[in-house]
């Protein structure tokens, strides 16, 4: 969810803009998958998740791709957070103001894919039901947001970032089943998904423990990088 630097970085408007519809489609495609998954499979929830965790995967790896040369593709404040904190030691990625714009772009954009899957499918938009709150859960916040911070600085600080948006997908895809609460990783997707009643939504009382997770995924995440890859390739920059 990052780029190498291009000779000329896009204006902050259209980068906030590319952050906004990216993390809004992201999480259209999540809950809208979701929507789909339930109809087309209505007694059996693997089959649902299954379906859900596929086109969620390809889809966030088209993002991606196609919005990265404009923002960086972020679509996630823990990685708008994390490319400043690894830009600042070097000179160059985001500042923390322009980390905050990422955020205030990201947060009112999934809100905005949770609302127009609902239209999509002709679902009531209503405040979810679907609490999720256990220990076990958190943890498995932790880890998806660790893991995925993991894998991103991995290949920006050893000069792949165009490895991004397969291997980020992948990794979605594949959390999605090995953690107990399939892999939010994400503030911004899980207030989204606060706005459908479905599938892939998530209470209100169960987003503050998620976002705090999350967060602790995120300085898991940096730290496990720094010890891994301390000096990052000669090119390897980001936005």
């Amino acid at each position: 969810m990052t780029t190498s630097e291009a000779a000329v970085v896009p204006s902050l408007a259209r980068r906030l803009f590319a952050e906004f519809l990216g993390t809004g489609m992201l999480v259209a495609i999540v809950v809208g998958s979701g929507i789909a998954a339930q109809r087309l499979s209505p007694s059996d929830t693997g089959l649902q998740l299954l379906e859900n965790s596929i086109t969620t995967a390809l889809g966030l790896a088209v993002l991606i791709v196609v919005l990265a040369p404009v923002s960086g593709a972020h679509f996630n404040p823990v990685v708008s957070l994390a490319d400043w904190h690894f830009g600042r030691h070097l000179r160059h990625g985001p500042t923390l103001s322009v980390a905050a714009a990422y955020i205030g772009a990201q947060v009112p954009g999934g809100v905005a894919g949770a609302l127009l899957a609902n239209l999509m499918f002709d679902v009531p938009t209503a405040i979810s039901t679907k609490v999720r709150s256990s220990p076990g859960l958190f943890l498995a916040e932790a880890v998806a947001t660790a893991g995925l911070v993991a894998v991103i600085f991995a290949l920006v600080r050893t000069g792949r970032p165009g490895l991004a948006g397969p291997a980020v997908g992948a990794y979605i895809g594949a959390a999605y089943w090995f953690t107990s609460s399939t892999s939010f990783a994400n503030p911004a997707v899980t207030v989204g998904r606060v706005f459908s009643d479905t599938f892939a939504g998530i209470a209100p009382g169960s987003v503050l423990p998620f976002v705090l997770a999350q967060m602790l995924g995120c300085a898991i995440g940096i730290a496990v990088v720094a010890a891994l890859y301390p000096t990052p390739a000669r090119h390897a920059a980001t936005k």
